[in-house]
């Protein structure tokens, strides 16, 4: 996990954008299911309920997610007044944060795997069939009474689906990174930056040498803690066919990382992501850390 600043977005129009999101949430239940996402295929375009996962056995969890992804018509799908209304500022939003931002972070990761320098912008052009998209999200905010039965946790640690994830930060402690000691460490929101994570996809191609961001979300300090608390972030996810076959990289030959990560040089990235999204709908388990196999014997954790 790493900030990044001067990425071409000046804070008038990341405000905006978290604007659609407090009128898109004040929408009626009704109205959003309207646009519900197809998450029992592994379709994250459209809305994502109120409590559509479990955090402990019997307990769902307090976020709603709208997710926009790229205006190409083999993605289109119908969307709430507020976001065609604001059609233009999306996708010129989006956009940007696809062609330019994300573009110049692979480009300098592919220096340092000693990779040329376009190798993984290949695989991740707007154009191309992926998931990819900017997530509206909101955590609402709970009674101290429900924050004691839910151990104050929003989400459980776990690393994200695609390549990278960015996260546009409002004033509000929620977000704690597992450290090398396995403590949780707050991820303070600096102004003006956006917070990047490494996730699945780029530890696969890496065999580990780069690590997928393990994060968590928590209830707020008791100052903030009657606050609902507002995301907007980016998720990059490489093209849907790309296998997440470790890359021919000489700085991996020569620390003898070669071996696919746990495996997964079978898969496809769009089947991993899919898979990820179907086992977010399973049901908790009483305990800590927990396992599970999502796809080809590849395993996930999450943790408390």
């Amino acid at each position: 996990m790493f900030y990044i600043t001067n990425f071409g977005i000046d804070q008038e129009q990341v405000d905006r954008q978290f604007a659609i999101g407090k009128e898109l949430f004040g929408l009626s239940t009704e109205e959003k299911l309207k646009y519900r996402a197809d998450l029992e295929h592994g379709n994250y375009n459209g809305y994502r309920p109120l409590g559509s996962g479990e955090l402990f056995p019997g307990l769902r969890d307090n976020v709603e997610m709208y997710n926009v992804f790229k205006y190409l018509p083999a993605l289109e799908r119908t969307q709430p007044q507020v976001i065609n209304e604001h059609r233009q500022e999306i996708e010129s939003f989006q956009r940007h944060i696809a062609e330019d931002v994300v573009q110049k972070l692979l480009v300098l990761i592919a220096i340092v795997l000693e990779l040329p320098e376009d190798y993984l912008t290949k695989g991740h052009k707007y154009d191309d069939i992926s998931e990819c998209h900017l997530r509206y999200m909101i955590y609402h905010a709970r009674t101290p009474e429900e924050n004691e039965r839910y151990q104050s946790l929003y989400s459980r640690g776990h690393t994200d689906f695609g390549s990278l994830t960015l996260l546009f930060r409002q004033p509000i402690a929620a977000l704690q990174i597992l450290t090398a000691d396995g403590s949780w460490k707050w991820v303070k929101p600096h102004p003006g930056s956006i917070t990047v994570n490494i996730a699945d996809v780029l530890q696969f191609w890496t065999a580990g040498y780069l690590k997928s961001s393990i994060h968590r979300v928590v209830a707020p300090p008791p100052d903030q803690s009657g606050l609902d608390r507002l995301g907007l972030l980016y998720f990059l996810r490489p093209a849907m066919d790309l296998s997440l076959k470790t890359v021919d990289s000489p700085l991996l030959k020569r620390l003898g990382l070669q071996g696919d990560e746990d495996g997964a040089g079978n898969i496809k990235a769009g089947d991993w992501v899919r898979a990820r999204v179907k086992g977010n709908l399973d049901k908790a388990v009483a305990g800590g850390h927990m396992e599970k196999s999502v796809l080809g014997g590849v395993k996930v954790k999450y943790y408390e």
